[in-house]
């Protein structure tokens, strides 16, 4: 009964926070200096197809008139229709989402793998050599600007040593595996072609390893702290006078206990990395919702916006309560 209240409790409020998210994008994306209908209708457009646009956006209303009446809309499942290209956002979503989802995983799976062992060699190794490498490798991650070190590795490893390729998500004349999940790592792991997982591999190596650099440094930090709170308590005092291994200690007993608040903080570091990957995929020409962001903010195509917003914010909260409920 307790967690039954629970998730309607946490569920119930998803709905204000959804809904203050959408007033406030809707009143910053209508205060942008610029006239989002005469840019989209080109600069031969002429008054009567500039009022004919405005008429069919519904922009020629008041505003509070046009919010509800989107919001009547996103009610019902729709989200809009792009200004520039014509698309329903929803439609545009479905499509660039799962770059960004697969971006996400692989960037946080990396973060795992590399930040877990640095932190247990800092905790068991405290003050020597390896933990002061962990410490330097987290503040140096965490302080560097990613969209900088991703040109940096660009210019390197890409231009200079041709090692890996410089932007997108695929070969451009290798066609992609059947689509399945939209995620071209998994699609061609389904469809068992090894080569065409090694493309994508190879395109989602550089931008993922950037993405991942602040949850190395955080995941580092966090864990390593823990692990040292949770070796001063009496039940490790304990498992060492049984004459546990300290193996075993560390991972059965010590590990298992660190490890939650590093879990929550992965729930926040999940929903962090869903709506700031605007800067790596810019960098990295990554085919996602942040670059569909960016190109809808520079063509002040409000819709695009309020629904990239209140998509992402109920993937945010959503992710947060699921971490929530694991813990």
């Amino acid at each position: 009964m307790g967690l039954r209240y629970y998730l309607m409790r946490r569920l119930l409020l998803i709905i204000p926070v959804l809904l203050g998210l959408s007033i406030v994008t809707f009143t910053i994306s209508h205060l942008v200096p610029g006239d989002p209908v005469r840019l989209a209708a080109g600069p031969q457009a002429t008054a009567e197809q500039i009022h004919k646009l405005e008429e069919e956006f519904g922009l020629d209303q008041p505003l509070l008139v046009q919010y509800l009446n989107y919001m009547k809309g996103v009610l019902k499942g729709n989200l809009g229709t792009s200004m520039m290209n014509r698309h329903p956002v929803a439609m545009d979503l479905k499509r660039y989402f799962p770059a960004t989802f697969e971006l996400v995983v692989v960037s946080t799976i990396l973060g795992v793998i590399i930040g877990l062992p640095m932190a247990m060699a800092a905790a068991v190794f405290k003050d020597k050599w390896p933990d002061q490498v962990s410490r330097i490798a987290a503040l140096s991650s965490i302080s560097m600007p990613v969209f900088w070190l991703g040109m940096v590795l660009q210019l390197v490893l890409c231009m200079t040593l041709h090692l890996l390729p410089i932007s997108g998500r695929f070969a451009p004349r290798v066609p992609f595996p059947p689509n399945v999940t939209g995620m071209l790592l998994v699609d061609s792991l389904l469809a068992s072609d090894l080569p065409k997982f090694g493309i994508a591999l190879k395109h989602i190596a550089l931008p993922a390893f950037c993405q991942s650099l602040i949850a190395i440094a955080l995941i580092t930090r966090l864990l390593r702290a823990d692990i040292l709170e949770v070796m001063q308590r009496d039940f490790v005092t304990m498992a060492r006078a049984s004459g546990l291994p300290e193996r075993v200690i560390l991972f059965k007993y010590v590990l298992k206990n660190a490890l939650i608040a590093t879990v929550a903080m992965l729930g926040f570091l999940i929903g962090w990395e869903l709506s700031g990957s605007v800067m790596i995929e810019t960098v990295f020409d990554w085919p996602g919702i942040g670059l569909y962001a960016v190109k809808s903010a520079m063509a002040l195509d409000f819709q695009p916006i309020m629904g990239i917003a209140l998509f992402v914010g109920l993937l945010f909260t959503t992710v947060n309560l699921l971490v929530d409920i694991s813990y």
